[in-house]
């Protein structure tokens, strides 16, 4: 869908070439943009007069192919505008759009849902499988699509042991780093947040050495929703019927991460249906049935990973070590737990693997960490009610075997 962008800062243009599909020159020639994004970071609304909630706005005429950005230099509304314009045209052709990453080891894709700061970046970029793309796809009969062309990932507290392509980027002419301090011999300090913890890297996916080259692949085998729990509560895998998949697709559980959204300077529970709620216009159930009838018709294992806390939660423990939510997520993939026993969770009915090579067994069951287990009762009570008050909303366009999936208040 060819777009155009008019901006006032160069360093936005450069954001819009790294992230959008780049047209070639022939295309160029012809290119009449369907939707054009008018970008004025400086000029701020008034919201007494203007009807806006802040100064700071973002405005879809769909019927004009116009979006209007104004009062806030985050780059990543330019994206995300159109990404919402995706989401309402596709699902009538029959098309899922998804706020996913995705990538493949070849045969097999899998996607990782998830909101910000959940992992997607992260976790899709692995070096034993082909990346797709970090944040925006499609979902067809005939597999998945990037909706771009480039990565758009977090990058407080990166570092090269950690996430080494991602920071390989980092050094790459043509990258933005955005929000991130600079030490005084000019080189990034990932760990400073004293700008924002949202600090932000843009680069083409061709930087990606390990990607497939026409960021296409087959049908998912694995669909994987990330979530940050910070109440301690969610094991660190677990595995889904597609009843328990469409529940917690509907229910986009996760917490918001201190510096994502302003004001949020601790973790807090959330729900945001399909995992990115603002930018799905159309009623969540048209996206729910769409992603359930794929992973029926592709015979697609469903997983829920959290990538926050246990162990108290996040007041009393450290986030959960990515080396070990790699470890779990690769024995997945790879189809390393297909033999390993699993347990009903009481709560929320999902299975839990007993063991993985690479991580301790203590912290597949959550309870376990908790110095008192009655304390646990009440707080996983209390997070099973938070996602069954936040369902009703859905109960009324839900099938018996998706309201049959909430999770149960024991206490």
């Amino acid at each position: 869908m060819p777009v155009r962008l008019v901006t006032e800062k160069a360093w936005h243009a450069a954001f819009m070439h790294n992230m959008f599909v780049r047209a070639s020159k022939e295309e160029l020639v012809s290119h009449i943009p369907q939707y054009t994004i008018l970008h004025a970071p400086d000029l701020r609304a008034e919201p007494r007069d203007d009807g806006t909630n802040s100064d700071a706005f973002v405005v879809l005429a769909l019927d004009r192919g116009l979006v209007i950005i104004g009062g806030t230099h985050y780059a990543g509304e330019i994206k995300k505008a159109i990404f919402t314009i995706m989401n309402h045209i596709l699902p009538a052709k029959g098309l899922l759009p998804m706020h996913c990453s995705a990538n493949t080891d070849g045969e097999e894709s899998a996607l990782f849902f998830g909101l910000s700061g959940t992992g997607k970046t992260t976790l899709s970029a692995d070096p034993g499988r082909a990346l797709v793309g970090d944040d925006e796809h499609g979902w067809s009969d005939n597999g998945v699509f990037n909706f771009e062309g480039g990565c758009y990932a977090k990058l407080i507290r990166l570092s090269e042991e950690d996430e080494p392509a991602i920071f390989a980027t980092t050094r790459r002419p043509g990258s933005i780093l955005e929000n991130v301090v600079l030490n005084a011999d000019g080189t990034p300090d990932f760990d400073n947040g004293s700008l924002t913890q949202n600090t932000r890297g843009s680069y083409p996916i061709e930087a990606i050495e390990n990607r497939t080259l026409d960021s296409m692949a087959g049908n998912p085998k694995n669909v994987v929703f990330l979530t940050c729990d910070a109440f301690g509560v969610l094991p660190p895998l677990s595995k889904l019927s597609p009843e328990q998949a469409a529940y917690h697709f509907m229910s986009g559980y996760t917490a918001k991460v201190a510096g994502t959204e302003v004001g949020v300077t601790e973790p807090e529970a959330t729900f945001s249906t399909c995992f990115g709620a603002p930018f799905m216009p159309r009623h969540p159930s048209v996206y729910a049935s769409l992603l359930s009838d794929k992973i029926r018709k592709n015979d697609s294992k469903c997983w829920l990973i959290n990538t926050g806390w246990v162990a108290g939660g996040h007041l009393e423990s450290s986030r959960i070590k990515i080396k070990w939510t790699r470890a779990l997520l690769n024995a997945a993939l790879d189809g390393d737990l297909d033999d390993v026993l699993f347990v009903e969770d009481e709560r929320f009915g999902f299975q839990v693997p007993t063991t993985c090579q690479g991580v301790p067994d203590k912290i597949l069951q959550p309870r376990e960490t908790w110095h008192e287990e009655e304390r646990f009762d009440n707080v996983a009570d209390l997070l099973a009610q938070m996602f069954i008050d936040n369902f009703e909303q859905y109960a009324e366009d839900c099938s018996e075997e998706v309201l049959a999936a909430a999770p149960r208040v024991l206490g």
